[in-house]
């Protein structure tokens, strides 16, 4: 926990998602759709961390897991591109075949093949109103988990899952955005953002702007997600940004560790 602050804690679930479509794919069917694998994870990961605070803390504090429907526009780009890799590796073959008879997409991952899907930008949390009134009653909340669960919006106004993967940090960044949040983190296993990466350059970055960052190029498959998410936040709210390791938080949000996106440079 971190003294002085109010958390609102999400995760993410790939290799949960993964896992799941992988046994379906064992058990000679196909997976269920991504959607619903998104709501078993977030509900699964969220009763882990559930207890494990719940235990840690005791009745000092209160707990609720949310499962979170975030929603995606069917006409986003992504759905006519899809790059995110998910389940099982196939030969080539196999994987043409699957698609076939499927309707999957796919592209090659290596020497293997893999099913590809779109990942949409978050547009809107349908959960956001339990969510904020959760945090006003003192309430953590652990919810988006996994990005949230996609949903569409149709013609006459229901929603209805998609199959669709939304970018964990991105949903996470619109969370702390809506609920005006003042500090906005994320916690992973590198304790900051580093130029020059994997060469004998490298070197970390503390307090940096957007501005900055914009100028950098950063993977697209690690780093890139959560530099960018955080300075969304950080355009929109004008609040601070911290990427870095899972037990440097209270540093983090104290200007002492991690890489820190922020409005300006300090005086």
């Amino acid at each position: 926990m971190v003294e002085g602050h109010q958390l609102v804690i999400t995760h993410g679930n790939g290799p949960q998602v993964g896992l799941l479509a992988m046994q379906g794919e064992a058990a000679g069917k196909a997976a269920f759709p991504l959607d619903v694998l998104g709501a078993e994870t977030e509900g699964m990961i969220g009763y882990v961390l559930q207890q494990e605070l719940d235990n840690a803390y005791g009745p000092s504090a209160r707990f609720a897991t949310l499962l979170t429907q975030i929603e995606v526009d069917p006409k986003d780009p992504a759905f006519a591109a899809p790059s995110k890799p998910v389940g099982s590796v196939y030969s080539e073959a196999d994987a043409k075949r699957l698609a076939e008879q499927r309707g999957w997409s796919i592209a090659p991952d290596g020497d293997s093949w893999r099913r590809v899907v779109a990942s949409p930008k978050p547009k809107r949390i349908l959960e956001l109103d339990v969510i904020r009134l959760l945090v006003e009653q003192g309430v953590i909340v652990i919810c988006a988990g996994g990005g949230g669960i996609p949903v569409a919006q149709r013609e006459d106004g229901s929603y209805v899952g998609v199959e669709a993967v939304i970018d964990k940090d991105h949903a996470s960044a619109l969370l702390a955005t809506e609920l005006k949040a003042d500090a906005f983190l994320m916690l992973t296993d590198v304790e900051a953002v580093f130029t020059g990466w994997g060469t004998p350059q490298q070197a970390a970055l503390g307090d940096v702007t957007p501005k900055k960052l914009a100028a950098m190029d950063f993977a697209a498959g690690s780093m890139g997600p959560k530099v960018q998410a955080a300075c969304d936040f950080v355009l929109r709210t004008g609040g601070m940004s911290g990427i870095g390791a899972l037990g440097d938080a209270a540093d983090i949000l104290a200007h002492k560790a991690g890489t820190r996106v922020v409005p300006q440079m300090p005086n």
